[in-house]
């Protein structure tokens, strides 16, 4: 069992559909999708042809708080135009897919997260989410 190539490849093909210009993001943006949650995205590391980012629905506590659900890191790889989920947070679990660095991933949590991911930014394109660069 591995990393699933062809599902990393449809990931960074979505990805790019929600996030044309994702080089271009500079630190954060937001999409506002009619009557959906707004979509942020925070680059977390930023490298020639790698970005590693935040994705994230908020919602709002009664008290006021923004609870992110869900909120998940994706590093991708554009010289490869491969993307992959590391992390999955919401407001019950979170789960790494890579609990050791420097060692393989969790093949399990690795699989799970990244349908959930392919998944999301399914919906995110069809709710006509688009990240666009600020300025």
């Amino acid at each position: 069992m591995g990393v699933d190539l062809q599902r990393a490849n449809r990931i960074y093909q979505k990805l790019l559909t929600v996030a044309p210009n994702l080089m271009d993001i500079k630190r954060h943006t937001k999409s506002k999708a009619s009557v959906y949650l707004d979509l942020s995205c925070d680059i977390l590391e930023s490298g020639r042809d790698y970005r590693r980012i935040a994705l994230s629905h908020y919602w709002e506590h009664p008290f006021g708080d923004l609870i992110p659900d869900p909120d998940m890191e994706v590093s991708i790889f554009f010289d490869w135009e491969l993307a992959e989920a590391t992390t999955y947070r919401d407001v019950f679990i979170y789960e790494n897919a890579y609990p050791v660095d420097g060692e393989p991933p969790d093949f399990h949590v690795h699989s799970r997260i990244n349908d959930v991911l392919e998944q999301w930014l399914q919906n995110l394109a069809d709710q006509g989410h688009m990240l666009v660069p600020k300025g």
